[in-house]
């Protein structure tokens, strides 16, 4: 196979240079746990499976929050949904655990204080 002329491989270099030409596909922002986070949510995790009162958990990272549900069994919907919105910073703090039902057991700026309420808790 013969390779491409130069004014030909130029002309395909420029396309991809100009603004009109092909773009690469671009990752969509998405919001996530730091390292620090996660490994709380998770130390915390370990105890409750440890103790066989949580089985399963999924972790979703959307636009504009992350979220950390919690599952007694894989089929169920979640028991406890452990949120974190950058939006709410300034308001009532990032993170939130919502239970079951929607309910919004605890909100809060730090982690370590909305988590509290999920060690106190005893689920029926």
């Amino acid at each position: 196979m013969a390779e491409a002329e130069p004014a030909q491989r130029s002309a395909e270099l420029y396309d991809l240079l100009t603004p009109s030409g092909p773009q690469p596909p671009r990752q969509k922002p998405f919001v996530a746990f730091d390292r620090r986070e996660l490994n709380t949510i998770l130390n915390l995790y370990g105890r409750k499976v440890a103790a066989g009162e949580w089985r399963d958990y999924a972790m979703d990272f959307l636009k504009d929050r992350a979220l950390f549900s919690v599952f007694r069994h894989a089929s169920e919907r979640p028991l406890y949904v452990i949120e974190k919105n950058p939006k709410l910073r300034a308001r009532q703090g990032q993170y939130m655990v919502t239970i079951e039902d929607g309910r919004v057991l605890k909100r809060g700026h730090e982690l370590d204080n909305v988590l509290r309420v999920l060690e106190l808790t005893v689920v029926r």
